[in-house]
């Protein structure tokens, strides 16, 4: 944004994902892993067809591990990784990538923080000199922590507080769904948590979480592995492994009754609902069922919902669906598969929630069709390998895979996860987690428009009295 397992209910329910894969024919990426002594792990992916590179730097930290009484934090220290170092001064990391025709980024999600560039070759070693130079130490100073606690609410004004629907299925859903704080805080933080975060706080986090052993450095691009590792090594290899605090146990089971909440916007036009389902644990069997689940019912106008709802019953507006701040198969904690809607006066929530619990409904009893199972999963193949064909993109996706799945080769195993789902796992997935008790539903409705005050009459005016209407 510069801008584990659940409990004894799924108990014995994990196993590999490479039970259920089917085999097919499928583009494998080049994937070599070296982990330096320091604990940090380098991933090169070799791809000569353009004379550039895409690099990504993943810390296992996000959201969910922020600090008490803290919230916003892990975004907040995502902004102040980019306001420099004391050998690389505020502004000097932006113009050395950007002077040399690359572009540069950051994001927080709830499980690790990513730090993206992509550039000519040419850049690479000026690249890993900045980001190393970041990993071992910031520019630590009152009036830059000030600066970038400003930006960061401004962000949140005109993200979500000055924005119809601003941000209540991403954020005020999972504060209803969940029970744990780290799963159920708002990421983006409150203000006063913002405005309570002192240099120690800061020097703390970069300490705790942002070291080698803690991080994933992923290369792709017009590089071989070779000459990639000894770059590593010359600018990384001398940093210090730092100990990391242990994470607490945030793990949830699905939820058994359903929550429900109706809020207020003053700034939207119509109303809108966002239902919500926790999903299956990474890891867990019915992880890619799930997300052949998602698509089939909210993945774009083909979906059961938008040709359901949009279509057929013409009682919805729009309809999206989605994972919260991360992928299908990019978390790594208690995560929700969210749909929300934007629907019309003359109807409901209740009426919208029944329509779909109708679509899940025919799915949970009688599965997918072939012809139709094989259409989305098709889909969701294209879009896996298009998004890999950009060297930042796939530089990103192998260090996101080491991070949480502790194998940067999970980027090639994902299409036949995909290809391996049947329409019983589908059935199943749908009978299992999409069910009302799992529910957590808030129905966002405009704030009505006081009508206009009629002109005072004047002393004297006359009064007509309207003509009766022609009797037929």
């Amino acid at each position: 944004m510069r801008m584990r397992l659940l409990p004894a209910l799924l108990a014995g329910a994990t196993l590999s994902m490479s039970a259920f894969a089917a085999s097919s024919d499928q583009w494998t990426l080049p994937v070599n892993v070296k982990k330096l002594d320091n604990g940090l792990t380098v991933i090169v992916s070799e791809d000569h067809s353009s004379p550039t590179v895409g690099v990504s730097v993943v810390y296992h930290v996000g959201m969910r591990l922020e600090p008490r009484n803290r919230t916003g934090f892990a975004h907040l220290f995502e902004h102040l990784m980019f306001q420099g170092t004391p050998n690389a001064p505020k502004g000097v990391f932006d113009r050395t990538i950007t002077g040399g025709g690359g572009n540069n980024n950051g994001s927080t999600r709830p499980d690790f923080t990513n730090y993206i560039e992509t550039a000519p070759v040419s850049s690479l070693e000026p690249i890993l000199w900045l980001e190393a130079d970041r990993m071992k130490t910031l520019d630590f100073n009152p009036a830059t922590l000030k600066n970038q606690q400003d930006v960061v609410k401004e962000e949140i004004r005109v993200n979500v507080k000055n924005q119809p629907y601003g941000g209540f299925s991403i954020f005020d859903v999972p504060q209803l769904a969940f029970q744990k704080w780290e799963n159920n805080h708002d990421g983006y933080g409150s203000f006063k948590d913002l405005e309570g975060a002192s240099l120690e706080d800061v020097r703390a986090f970069h300490r705790d979480y942002y070291g080698p052993n803690n991080a994933v450095l992923a290369i792709a691009g017009d590089v071989t592995p070779a000459q990639a590792f000894a770059l590593v090594q010359k600018y990384f290899g001398g940093i210090a492994k730092r100990p990391t605090p242990k994470a607490t146990d945030f793990t949830e089971g699905l939820n058994t009754e359903e929550k429900r909440a109706e809020q207020s916007d003053a700034l939207a036009q119509v109303p809108a609902v966002a239902a919500a389902w926790k999903v299956p644990p990474r890891g867990h069997r019915d992880q890619a069922p799930m997300a052949v689940l998602a698509e089939l019912l909210a993945g774009g106008d083909a979906s059961l919902f938008y040709q359901g709802m949009v279509k057929g019953r013409e009682s919805a507006l729009s309809v999206s669906g989605g994972f919260g701040l991360a992928g299908p198969f990019e978390y790594d904690g208690p995560t929700l598969f969210t749909v929300t809607t934007l629907y019309k006066p003359n109807t409901n929530a209740d009426a919208l929630l029944a329509a779909m619990d109708e679509e899940i409904g025919k799915v949970a009893k009688n599965g997918v069709d072939a012809a139709v199972l094989k259409r989305v999963k098709t889909r969701m193949l294209a879009s896996w390998n298009n998004r890999l064909e950009n060297f930042l993109s796939r530089a990103d996706t192998l260090a996101k895979m080491q991070t949480l799945w502790g194998d940067a080769n999970v980027v090639n195993k994902v299409p036949g996860w995909i290809e391996g789902v049947s329409s019983a796992d589908v059935q199943r997935a749908a009978a299992t987690y999409l069910v009302k008790t799992n529910r957590t539903v808030i129905d966002r409705k405009p704030v009505a428009k006081p009508a206009p005050a009629a002109a005072p009459q004047p002393a004297n005016a006359a009064v007509t009295t309207p003509a009766p209407a022609d009797k037929k």
